[in-house]
């Protein structure tokens, strides 16, 4: 969950929501983000754990589930937090998101949305299609594939790089949502 921004933005159009996050500094963040009066009646759950394991969510219980997990491990944000995919090199990563896609359609009702939010990375020179590594994961666990929104990204190392240039390419300059449907 970050620092809560789904889940305040959950409770301001009165939807209920679960949030989920292994680092105790997220959870810590998103109580306080979330620590603000409007006139609704929603009710907003944090939790300290891991999308690996959402055992305390019952089958077919979510009606969209919306996630922006770490991209392995270009930015790492714990140090030693266990089960913190930020942690993993990419086949390790790939194998506990193989675990959260499982996860998100045991949770999620018949019919109803996933979305995710990844990007690709650069590793030695060479382009790491990440964001279609784990939409495979997706595919694999049993959902259904009903969209891919690229969305520019302002803030990647390479951004400055390739804007001062005189063409219209960007590249690695955007991320993937990728919208998944329970069939």
């Amino acid at each position: 969950m970050g620092s809560g921004t789904t889940l305040v933005e959950a409770k301001l159009l009165n939807r209920n929501a679960i949030g989920v996050d292994i680092n105790p500094q997220s959870v810590s963040i998103s109580e306080t983000n979330l620590q603000f009066q409007c006139d609704t009646t929603s009710k907003v759950h944090i939790r300290n754990g891991s999308a690996t394991d959402l055992s305390f969510i019952k089958d077919g219980r979510i009606d969209f589930i919306c996630t922006h997990p770490p991209y392995a491990n270009i930015i790492k944000y714990s140090k030693e937090i266990e089960n913190d995919i930020s942690l993993l090199p990419i086949d390790d990563f790939l194998t506990e998101i193989e675990k959260v896609a499982s996860e998100a359609y045991r949770v999620l009702k018949k019919g109803k949305m996933c979305a995710i939010m990844m990007g690709d990375m650069r590793k030695y020179g060479k382009v790491i299609p990440l964001g279609f590594k784990v939409m495979e994961c997706f595919l694999k666990a049993g959902f259904a594939s009903k969209e891919i929104i690229i969305k520019e990204q302002h803030n990647c190392k390479s951004t400055e790089y390739w804007e001062n240039r005189n063409n219209n390419f960007l590249l690695l300059a955007h991320e993937y949502i990728f919208v998944f449907q329970k069939v």
